[in-house]
């Protein structure tokens, strides 16, 4: 199937590779705070919810947002996949761009997203609700995230009847959700927390205020390369811009804590510092395999000397691309095949090796590393 803008789902694939997202180009303060998120989650009056429904009618449910958005602004230059177009690759490509959850991968009738080309705004449709919503932005800004996603919910509500109760607000599949079904997040780089050793702390206190920490990919994962993702987990009961206000003043406290844990480090241990992260940019520049694990690790420590200025001339931008094209599946499809592991870590290896030792970046792949592993 074609996409409203023409490109059939293998090229709006080819195009997301070969390009930035809208969340990754720094902003001032965006080396503790990467990108913030608004996600909202909304299912059509008119319709079982998605785990209720049958084929016929989460297809009639596909097609029906399809046509709604047709006449959005902000979904002007739109992009639309069907998950059934598209192979396992794509969809963990998907999932590592941060466009799509994991059960948004597994196969079942009248899955889609549509996003816009920046992919600064997206929706899963029929995952766990109908719509899942979402409008990421770079830095520490949740309230420009809420001004576009609250004018496309606006818009939307116009055309689509959504699932609504007077006395709990939006109706959705899990009842945690309900209510305002919105979820703040903040993708935030806390590394020297982790150093320090005080990150178990700082999560437990903010679990207790009815937050949550998960992962670089959200639910369920693990936090890879000291990144976490903070955010609410109650909607009900709160407005939207309750809720934001609550994630930026625990947010302020956890930066507040990153920053002291940074400075503390430079005064006490600065020679361990410095060493643990010329040692990650040494092996970064040189190393002839590497496997996702300790590449986030060292690209963590890479992040943080930037930020501290301890290696000049190095930009964050670059770092932020490197996060994600050393993921499995970008590794894959920079290759044009599928690799083993052991392949993937010497492509992940090159690739690094490539874009550090030029100390310049492009969003363009380099002949060299589309080449044989």
């Amino acid at each position: 199937m074609n996409t409203q803008s023409g490109l059939s789902a293998k090229e709006i694939i080819a195009n997301l590779l070969s390009s930035r997202s809208r969340w990754l180009e720094p902003v001032y303060g965006s080396d503790i705070v990467i990108s913030s998120r608004i996600r909202l989650a909304r299912n059509l009056a008119s319709y079982p919810f998605p785990h209720r429904a049958d084929e016929a009618t989460l297809n009639k449910v596909r097609e029906e947002i399809y046509s709604a958005l047709s006449d959005i602004e902000i979904f002007k230059d739109r992009w639309f996949i069907n998950m059934e177009d598209i192979n396992e690759l794509d969809r963990q490509f998907l999932v590592e761009r941060h466009l799509i959850s994991y059960e948004h991968t597994v196969e079942g009738p009248g899955k889609a997203i549509a996003l816009t080309p920046d992919e600064g705004v997206s929706m899963m449709i029929n995952e766990e609700d109908h719509m899942r919503m979402q409008v990421v932005v770079g830095g520490f800004d949740l309230d420009r995230a809420w001004a576009e996603m609250n004018e496309l919910d606006d818009k939307l509500s116009q055309v689509l009847e959504f699932a609504f109760s007077p006395d709990l607000g939006f109706l959705t599949s899990c009842p945690t959700n309900t209510g305002t079904a919105m979820r703040g997040s903040l993708m935030m780089h806390l590394p020297a927390l982790v150093i320090t050793k005080q990150i178990n702390r700082v999560l437990q206190t903010i679990s207790q205020l009815n937050f949550t920490a998960r992962g670089l990919y959200g639910e369920g994962t693990q936090a890879m390369g000291n990144i976490f993702q903070i955010s609410n987990q109650a909607c009900l009961g709160y407005s939207e811009t309750e809720l934001i206000e609550n994630i930026k003043r625990i947010a302020g406290q956890i930066i507040d804590q990153e920053t002291h844990a940074r400075e503390k480090i430079m005064r006490t241990s600065r020679v361990m510092l410095e060493d643990r992260i010329w040692r990650a940019y040494g092996l970064l520049k040189n190393a002839r395999i590497m496997n996702s694990a300790e590449a986030l690790e060292y690209l963590s420590m890479l992040r943080l000397g930037s930020s501290l200025g301890m290696i000049k001339g190095l930009e964050l931008k670059l770092i932020n691309d490197l996060f994600i094209i050393i993921q499995p599946a970008h590794l894959q499809k920079i290759s044009g095949r599928k690799l083993s592991t052991r392949q993937r870590d010497v492509k992940r290896a090159n690739i690094l090796r490539n874009r550090l030792n030029k100390q310049g970046h492009s969003p363009d792949l380099d002949r060299e590393e589309r080449g044989n592993v």
